[in-house]
C-alpha cells in the first residue's frame, strides 16, 4: 500500500466529496463519492477523479457521469463503484459494505453501501444516506478502525443528530465530518447540523473550506468534529 504523503477533502454538498491523496507533484489519485444531479437545488461542480463511489441509486448521490477522468491522465472514465465488494484501484483499497437507507431495513427507501477506504495510510469511511439507528457489530467489524469519518446528520432520510452522535460513539474516528443537512437553495427540507454539533460538544466548530491532513495530524484519544463548506 503507497502512503501518500498528503490529502486533500473538499465537501461538494449534500453526500458529495472530492479526495485527493498526493504522494508527490507528479503522483496522485483523486476520488469522488456521491456526485448529485443539480436538480437537488445545489450547483454540483466541473469534478475529476480516477475512482466515483456511489452508495445508493438515488439521484441525489448517484450522478456519476457527470465526474471525468483526470485531465492529467489523459481524461476517460473513472473507476465506478455502486455497491458492496471489495476493490483496489491506484493502490487504494476500498471495501462496500451492505446497509440499509431507513430503519425498516430497506422496506421504505432500500438499501444504502457504507464505504471503508484505505489511502494516505488512513482510513476513511463514508456511511451515505444509513438510515440505521446504529450499526450491527459486522457492520463495525468489517469498517474497522476509523481515521476520518463521513456521516449524515440531516435525519428525514438519514440518521438525525443524536443517531449520527451515537453512531460516531460506535466508530470512535479520529475526525468526524457532518454532511447530509440542510443548505441554502436546497430542495430538500433536511435538519441543520446545529443539533449534531451540539450532541458532539462542538457547537462553536469553525467551518473550513477543505481539510488538509496528513498522518501523522491524526493523534490523541479524542474525536474532533470538522465543518466543511461548500
Amino acid at each position: 500500500m503507497i502512503h501518500y504523503l498528503r490529502m486533500q477533502i473538499m465537501w461538494k454538498g449534500q453526500a458529495c466529496f472530492s479526495i485527493t491523496a498526493q504522494r508527490s507533484k507528479q503522483e496522485q489519485v483523486k476520488l469522488v463519492i456521491d456526485p448529485y444531479d443539480p436538480a437537488i437545488g445545489l450547483n454540483l461542480p466541473p469534478l475529476e477523479a480516477d475512482i466515483v463511489l456511489s452508495t445508493h441509486d438515488h439521484a441525489d448521490h448517484n450522478n456519476v457521469r457527470a465526474v471525468k477522468g483526470p485531465a492529467s491522465t489523459g481524461g476517460g472514465d473513472p473507476f465506478v463503484i455502486t455497491g458492496p465488494g471489495e476493490y483496489e484501484i491506484k493502490d487504494v483499497a476500498i471495501r462496500g459494505i451492505p446497509s440499509f437507507h431507513d430503519e425498516k431495513q430497506g422496506l421504505d427507501r432500500g438499501t444504502n453501501t457504507i464505504y471503508a477506504i484505505e489511502a494516505e495510510g488512513m482510513r476513511l469511511c463514508h456511511l451515505g444516506d444509513l438510515g440505521q439507528a446504529e450499526l450491527t457489530e459486522d457492520q463495525v467489524s468489517k469498517i474497522g478502525n476509523v481515521d476520518i469519518l463521513f456521516v449524515p446528520v440531516g435525519g428525514v432520510y438519514t440518521v438525525g443528530a443524536k443517531a449520527a452522535a451515537n453512531i460516531v460513539h460506535q466508530l470512535e474516528p479520529r475526525i468526524v465530518i457532518p454532511m447530509h443537512y440542510l443548505l441554502p437553495k436546497l430542495k430538500f427540507k433536511l435538519e441543520k447540523a446545529d443539533d449534531f454539533l451540539k450532541e458532539m460538544g462542538a457547537k462553536n466548530a469553525e467551518p473550513q473550506g477543505k481539510l488538509n491532513i496528513k498522518i501523522h495530524d491524526l493523534s490523541g484519544d479524542e474525536t474532533k468534529v470538522v465543518v466543511l463548506t461548500p
